[in-house]
């Protein structure tokens, strides 16, 4: 069953930008000019996002000099999949349960 947890996770892996800044740390870790290179995004509009990802533990930050990376966080990740393929395994299980109307 999903949590109040996950729903606020899925709240926030929602949005495109953030779901796109995501997809991009999966592959490797970047700064945040990498980010705005690759997505196009104002760096305030960015970082406000990044924010937003690292208050949810989606992603870590490690400086490095005036730079900050960012790092995805590939356990919460594999945490909510984990909930979506329950919840699959339940619907299937229970496909043929059915409540009589009253």
């Amino acid at each position: 069953m999903l949590t109040s947890v996950d729903n606020d996770l899925i709240r926030v892996l929602a949005d495109p930008l953030r779901l796109r800044i995501v997809t991009l740390l999966a592959r490797e870790t970047l700064c945040t000019t990498h980010l705005v290179q690759e997505t196009g995004a104002r760096q305030t509009n960015l970082s406000n996002h990044l924010k937003v990802l690292r208050e949810a533990g989606v992603v870590d930050t490690e400086p490095c000099g005036r730079f900050t990376y960012y790092r995805l966080r590939p356990e919460v990740i594999e945490t909510l999949a984990g909930r979506f393929a329950d919840l699959a395994a339940t619907a299937r299980a229970n496909a043929d349960t059915k409540r009589a109307c009253p």
